[in-house]
Parts: structure tokens; sequence; C-alpha cells
């Protein structure tokens, strides 16, 4: 059976491994590190980057917390235990770029220590953003994921890319916050026919793909000339990004709910946004072009 030691110990050397990756790639900034205390117990390591030449505001977290659940987390759990552990990892990155995407990835474990399996399971997952939809980046993206999910479940990319295509959707908008990727949770050896270290192994994997994507995306496009009109499409596009994580993103939930760090919790924020009123898009420009590709169902691969 695996340890919770060790798995908290495998997400931060790859919170470590991409902290690396990403100060490289940027090359005009150094991240902060802050180390925090949950009051109910446990804690975990911040670390931010500003203004660098790349990324505008961007965090690789990683937290190991446990306590007492409150109520609320309880109840929609449907569980009458109280003591948890959760362990993870989460990234969010706004570059300063309008043709560069927004990047999000997250991975983590969580039990009730009630030594009973059905109560502990892994989830996470991976997604993008772009202000502007450029299809081969998408068909990249996309690619690299399946074949991340193929190495270790035939069923793993076309069920979590549905299920991310239906979690990352801003039902108040009609549109999805991007173009999607994979997400899964509450992964077990009775869900998935799969034991515990091979669900684990997976969950390393997700992890261990959020650079070499990243990067790629990134070198794509971080040269191009910009305008001013589509650097404030990216604020508009930002304000979507801010809505989806205020109102149904249950990572931002868990994290309030259970007396998380609030800057840790809110590090997804981007640090500029605008909101337009009755923004229409010119038919035929590359904003209404944007805009019919944020769609459910869109098969990239």
């Amino acid at each position: 059976m695996l340890k919770k030691e060790d798995i908290a110990a495998a997400y931060r050397e790859i919170q470590e491994a991409i902290v690396a990756g990403l100060t490289t790639l940027d090359g005009g900034a150094l991240f902060e590190e802050e180390h925090w205390e949950r009051p109910g117990g446990g804690g975990g390591r911040s670390k931010v980057i500003q203004n660098g030449n790349l990324i505008e505001k961007g965090g690789v977290n990683f937290s190991a917390v446990y306590g007492k659940l409150p109520e609320a987390i309880k109840k929609s759990f449907k569980t009458e235990q109280e003591e948890f552990f959760a362990t993870g990892v989460s990234i969010v990155l706004h570059p300063h770029h309008p043709w560069v995407p927004i990047i999000h990835m997250n991975i983590r474990y969580f039990e009730m220590q009630t030594g009973d399996e059905s109560m502990q399971w892994f989830g996470g997952g991976i997604d993008v953003t772009p202000h502007y939809v450029i299809k081969e980046d998408a068909i990249f993206f996309h690619q690299y994921l399946k074949k991340v999910c193929d190495q270790h479940h035939p069923d793993f990319y076309p069920k979590f890319k549905t299920w991310a295509d239906d979690y990352f959707f801003i039902k108040h908008r009609e549109e999805t916050r991007g173009i999607g990727g994979i997400f899964y949770d509450r992964l077990t050896p009775q869900n998935t026919a799969l034991t515990w270290q091979q669900i684990f192994d997976f969950s390393k994997a997700v992890g261990n793909s959020f650079l070499p994507i990243y990067t790629y995306l990134a070198h794509q496009n971080r040269n191009k000339s910009f305008t001013a009109e589509e650097k404030q499409w990216q604020l508009q596009r930002r304000s979507r990004y801010a809505e989806f994580n205020l109102v149904y993103d249950s990572g931002t939930k868990f994290g309030l709910e259970t007396d998380g760090r609030i800057e840790s919790i809110l590090m997804s924020m981007p640090p500029m946004a605008s909101w337009v009123y009755d923004y229409q898009a010119e038919s035929g420009s590359k904003e209404a072009e944007t805009l019919a590709l944020l769609k459910k169902g869109i098969d990239w691969v």
C-alpha cells in the first residue's frame, strides 16, 4: 500500500523540477518561495513568479494538509468521518503575451484516515486557456495528453477529455474556459482496474507532462508581435478565467472551506482583467473564431 508521505515527497520533487524548468524558460525573473502552515494541521510551500520576461504572474504550489474536515465538506462527501489528509501540486501561469496561453495543472491525493480504501483517491488534470485558439497548438496539446493517458489506460483520454469539457465550462456564458484537456477525480483501483501504484504513476506522469507542454506552447508564440487590440482581448479572456475560478472551481471552494492559505488559493487569479459591457466580436475576426471554438466535444486529435 502506498504511504501518504511518499506521495507527498514525489509531489514536492515535481514542484521543484517544474520551478527549475520555468525559471529557465522565463529567463527574466526568479520564483519567490514562501513556507506556510495551516492552522488545523499541515502546510505547504508556495513558489510565485511575477513580472518575468514570459510570465506576468504564476504560481507552482505544493501542499500537504491534514486535520478535521469542516461540516460543509463532510456533507458534500456524504461522510461522518472527520480526519483527512490531502496533498498536491497546483499550477497556474498567466503570460504577458496574448498569443501565449494560460495554463493550469493540478495533481492531488486525498484520504480519510479510516483504513477504508474507498475513502482515498487521486485526482487532477491539466488544461489550457488560450486567449486566441491556435488549432495547431490545440492539436499538439491534446495529442500529447492522449499519449500520456494511453500509456496507463486506453479509456483514460476519451473519458477524462469529456470530463474536462464538462468541468471547465462557464455555464452562465455558455462557453468552455479554453480548449480543455483532461480532468479526473476519485481514481481508485475499484473504478480503474489499476493498482494504487499504477494510479500514482499516472498522477506523476500528468505532473511531468506540464513542463514539456508549456515549453513548446511558449516557444511557438512568445516572439510574435501583437497589437493593443489583441492585448485588450487578452484582458477580456482573463475575466472569463476569473469568473470560472470564483464561481465553479472545486479546488477554490475546498481551499476556502478548509481554512487554506488565501494567497495560495487565489494565486490562480490573473493580475489584471477587463469586463467590457455587452462585447460583440466582429464577424470573421480572430476573436469571433476563438469564441466559435470554445465549445464542448471538439475532437482535437
